[in-house]
């Protein structure tokens, strides 16, 4: 009677442990939804301005610390208003007397594609500021030569326009946990309390690896490789959206997470990945890559959590036409557009995606034929490197078709771009500019019609 019993006791716990973690996952998410909307504040009762908080972003990371920053304040007391700097003219700034700005810089001492609006307009122009006082993080990578690049002239342009600096500039390495307390304890100060709240940040968990597949053998360029993790026992999905990043921490980097844009949906029952076999000077895998696409094996156990990439989500864009442009492991990103548009009855999308060779890099190719046989694909042009004589990429298939990018932007698509920021992201936002004019890729930039996802 016993042993009969005991298939139903384990169902009952398993059932139970099930609900606690959907109930853990749902407060989390309330939490992070209080967070923002009480980031989102008007000046004080007493008149009082409020102080400016304000984000450059290109992945997230700066939005997410604005967020923390305001919210800090606001517990203490203090009266914030959190926006992004994009959102903003510089003439804006005028009537504010004090301002906290975390600035990413992108690529090569660039400001985030958000704010290029507003900081083509302060170069443009001049802003007197002389009435505000302002700190500023300055986010970037010490493995790019114009590190902190676009952090440091931004900071340049504050003091030429004449406002005044509550502290110096903090430059933050990734992820330095040293700079990120600096950042921390000026904010006490500003606060005037000293036990500001603890920064809110999800945990790492150990995700399974489920399955792995090798994309291209045979390939002239490094593996690329298909990766396939499930949750925690117990734990549901977390409810990410296409355009959302992936981050993995290995054991050997504490506190330098790897991120990966998410190439599937919640719908799909696991998270994928698609990840390049990197190779350091001595021939040895990278770190973390040769980690996820050799040294684990299916089963065992991934550090990693999910991390939203507004930036690079549909936003506004679900009812648009799509030009999604991309190379190599850049299409994991354009692939969970697509998957979050197939069955929705959304407008087409054109797809232009390049890489080295047809016979072996024409990856998830079954799934993209499809689609364009469904007509989700309107139309599916790609370029192979190493196939032509002379190399061709994915700017070269941009630029021949010139007439038609005119067209479809005139019927009000957005342009969605991802994958390697060094060559293909510059050459195509090139191409953009002299096919449509600087003005126009400025207003689909403000539009939110312009979205990249480059590394």
């Amino acid at each position: 009677m016993i042993a009969g019993r005991l298939p139903l006791a384990i169902a009952l716990i398993a059932l139970y442990l099930l609900l606690c973690a959907a109930v853990a996952w749902r407060h989390r998410r309330q939490l992070q939804a209080q967070a923002r909307t009480a980031a989102q504040l008007l000046p004080a009762a007493d008149g009082s301005a409020p102080m400016l908080v304000l984000h450059a972003s290109q992945t997230g990371q700066a939005e997410e610390l604005a967020l923390q920053t305001a919210r800090a304040l606001h517990l203490a007391g203090q009266p914030v208003r959190l926006a992004a700097l994009g959102s903003l003219r510089p003439d804006e700034l005028r009537g504010a007397t004090h301002a906290l700005l975390i600035a990413s810089t992108y690529g090569e001492g660039d400001p985030p594609d958000a704010a290029t609006p507003f900081w083509r307009a302060a170069l443009d122009g001049s802003t007197d500021l002389s009435g505000l006082r302002y700190g500023l993080l300055a986010l970037g990578d010490r493995s790019y030569q114009q590190f902190c690049g676009f952090g440091q002239a931004l900071d340049d342009w504050l003091r030429r326009s004449g406002a005044n600096p509550l502290f110096e500039r903090i430059d933050v390495d990734r992820s330095d946990a040293a700079a990120l307390d600096h950042w921390r304890h000026q904010l006490s100060h500003l606060a005037g309390t000293a036990d500001l709240p603890a920064w809110e940040e999800a945990p790492f968990e150990p995700w399974q690896l489920a399955a792995r597949q090798h994309l291209n053998p045979g390939s002239a360029g490094g593996g690329v490789f298909h990766l396939e993790l499930t949750p925690p026992p117990g734990q549901p999905l977390p409810d990410w959206q296409a355009g959302d990043l992936a981050q993995v921490q290995h054991a050997d980097e504490p506190g330098q997470p790897r991120e990966y844009t998410i190439a599937s949906l919640p719908a799909d029952g696991r998270l994928h990945l698609m990840v390049r076999q990197t190779r350091r000077e001595d021939g040895r895998p990278g770190l973390a890559s040769g980690w996820l696409t050799h040294d684990a094996q299916p089963g065992d156990a991934i550090a990693l959590r999910v991390r939203s990439h507004a930036s690079f989500r549909i936003g506004d864009n679900a009812q648009r036409p799509l030009i999604l442009v991309g190379n190599g492991t850049g299409l994991a990103g354009l692939r969970a557009h697509l998957k979050a548009r197939a069955g929705a009855g959304a407008p087409p999308a054109w797809l232009l995606y390049g890489e080295r060779q047809a016979a072996h890099d024409a990856h998830y190719d079954a799934e993209l034929q499809a689609w364009a046989a469904q007509g989700l694909l309107a139309r599916l042009d790609r370029a192979y490197s190493r196939d032509a004589p002379q190399p061709r990429y994915v700017q070269h298939l941009l630029a021949e078709q010139a007439a038609l990018l005119r067209d479809w932007v005139a019927r009000d698509a957005a342009v969605y771009v991802c994958g390697s920021l060094q060559g293909m992201a510059g050459a195509v936002d090139a191409v953009l500019r002299e096919t449509l004019g600087d003005s126009a890729v400025d207003h689909l930039i403000g539009q939110g019609r312009y979205r990249r996802d480059v590394y």
